[in-house]
């Protein structure tokens, strides 16, 4: 499962999330699972149509969980936008990224945290 910690207007965000959509389509069939958590900034990306909005802007199909109390973002410890966390079979965090960069590595972790479930 991959966890991604985001906000639509946070630019780092919005860079990083032609990836992820790319990764959920490519893997999703070989057993990855991605998860949005979208922890708003302002207060105006608690607007439930806005965050609706945003997901058909940037053409999000995986399932993104909003987290207006910052109750997920919490429990995390999480302090980062955007923030991705790989988490194997087993439910172990076997893999941590925070801000834009490193695609081509978190990929590379991907395919082997789907590997090793086999």
């Amino acid at each position: 499962m991959l966890v991604d910690f985001w906000t639509y207007s946070c630019i780092n965000c919005i860079n990083t999330l032609p990836h992820v959509r790319q990764w959920y389509d490519k893997y999703r069939d070989k057993g990855l699972v991605v998860v949005g958590v979208h922890t708003p900034e302002f207060a105006y990306e608690k607007s439930t149509s806005n965050v609706q909005a945003a997901l058909k802007r940037f053409d999000i199909h995986y399932p993104v969980a909003q987290d207006n109390a910052y109750a997920t973002w919490n429990a995390w410890s999480n302090q980062y936008w955007p923030a991705l966390y790989l988490i194997d079979a087993n439910g172990t965090v076997v893999y941590k990224h925070f801000g834009e960069g490193q695609y081509a590595q978190t990929e590379a972790e991907i395919q082997k945290a789907l590997a090793e479930r086999h």
